[in-house]
This record gives structure tokens, C-alpha cells and sequence, in this order.
């Protein structure tokens, strides 16, 4: 018949100096413990960590012991369900002998599996982050393709900007010409120098001379060097 209660104090013994300083008794009937199992060093020195605890049933080791994650650091809820299967199934293929050493070894294992996934996790997404870096640089090297679709919406909105830019550059000189004043507008407006001629001659408006006027002076014998010459007084004779 087999000792359990002996087994399982025997198996204590050896864990406790196995693991010295990650093996924690919590309490002594029912036999429970925590071994606390950490991952070797990544490549940027980041680890996971899981604590362990086990609980003996009375006809352990031909019954499984019962066990669960007691904390973890930097494991995933992905990266603990793992775990957790993990243990299952090594506990099923140990029944019938002593098992928390082969437990424990395997989660190990499994801990540094973990790490490096996330070091593959990390370059994965360092290689993700160059490709569409690259990809890019591409689109702006090469340009956006032209078709027809986007050169009429590309020629619409051009358009309108166009449009848009026109009206309001109208506006500002309207604006401007309403604040100038009658000099401003003249030295700005050259058409303005010949709008009165340009009346004139529109409305037929032609100066005509009296030639008459002028014929009496012509016969007068005028020496206008003369100092005694005097145009009044020549009015005064005629009188």
C-alpha cells in the first residue's frame, strides 16, 4: 500500500532545497506551497515572472495535485491560459509519481519561450513599422496615379479655387477705389486725363472763330515799339 503521506514529505524536502529562495510554505494540512519561477534575461534584459501554487491531495502523487497561477508579472492573459494548459497536461502524463519538479521545469520552459516571443514580437513589429515607412516614401516619390476620376475632381476644385480667388480680388479693388480720393483716382485711372476731350469730341463740340473781328486791326499801321503808343488813346480817337 502506499505511503502518500510520506511521498509527499519527502518530495517537500527536495523542493525546499531545490528552490531555497522562491519556495514558500503556506500551510501544512492540506500541504500548500508557492515555488515562484522566473524566465532568463531577454535580449533588452526584460524577464516574466509566475508564482506557483500547489496543493497536495490525499492520494497524491496517483492524483494530481490541485494548482494555480498565485501572481505574474509580465505575462499576457494569452501567456497565462499557456501556462496553465501547460501544467495539465504534464500532470497527465506524471500520474503515479512524484510531479512538482517536472511541473515547475516545464513552466520554466515555457517562461523563456514566452520572452522570446516577445523579442520576435518586438522585431515583428520593428520590420512593420520600415515597410510602410518604405512604402511611403514610395507614394510620395511617385505621385499620386492620375485617372480620369480624380483629374476632373482635381480640375472641379481647381476651379472653384480659381473662381473663388477672382471674386474676391474684384471685391478688394472695388473696396480700395471707394476709399481713394479724386486726385488718387486720377493719378490711378489714366483714361480719366482724356474723358473731357473724349466729351468733347463725342458731343461735336468745336470752337468757331469770328474772323471779322480781326479785320480793321489788320489794316491799322500798329508800331508797337513806339513809346508814345497807346491803345487807348487810339479807342479815344475814333470816339
Amino acid at each position: 500500500m502506499t505511503d502518500y503521506a510520506e511521498e509527499q514529505r519527502n518530495e517537500l524536502e527536495a523542493i525546499e532545497s531545490i528552490y531555497p529562495d522562491s519556495f514558500t510554505v503556506l500551510s501544512d494540512d492540506p500541504t500548500s506551497f508557492t515555488i515562484t519561477v522566473t524566465s532568463d534575461a531577454g535580449e533588452n534584459g526584460e524577464t516574466v515572472e509566475a508564482t506557483l501554487k500547489f496543493t497536495y491531495v490525499e492520494n497524491y502523487p496517483d492524483e494530481p495535485p490541485l494548482w494555480e497561477i498565485h501572481s505574474q508579472e509580465n505575462l499576457e492573459d494569452s501567456d497565462v491560459e499557456d501556462v496553465l494548459t501547460l501544467l495539465q497536461q504534464q500532470a497527465e502524463e506524471n500520474l503515479g509519481m512524484v510531479m512538482i519538479f517536472t511541473l515547475v521545469t516545464a513552466v520554466q520552459e515555457k517562461l523563456n519561450e514566452i520572452v522570446d516571443v516577445m523579442k520576435n514580437r518586438r522585431e515583428e513589429e520593428k520590420l512593420r513599422k520600415e515597410r510602410e515607412a518604405e512604402e511611403a516614401e514610395k507614394v510620395a516619390f511617385q505621385g499620386t496615379v492620375v485617372t480620369i476620376e480624380n483629374f476632373l475632381a482635381w480640375k472641379a476644385k481647381f476651379e472653384l479655387e480659381m473662381a473663388e480667388l477672382r471674386r474676391k480680388k474684384l471685391k478688394e479693388e472695388e473696396q480700395a477705389k471707394s476709399k481713394l480720393s479724386g486726385k488718387q483716382l486720377f493719378e490711378t485711372d489714366h483714361n480719366l486725363d482724356t474723358s473731357d476731350i473724349q466729351f468733347l469730341e463725342d458731343a461735336g463740340n468745336n470752337v468757331e472763330v469770328d474772323e471779322s473781328l480781326f479785320q480793321e486791326i489788320e489794316d491799322l499801321d500798329l508800331d508797337e515799339d513806339d513809346p508814345d503808343f497807346d491803345p487807348l488813346e487810339m479807342g479815344s480817337d475814333e470816339d
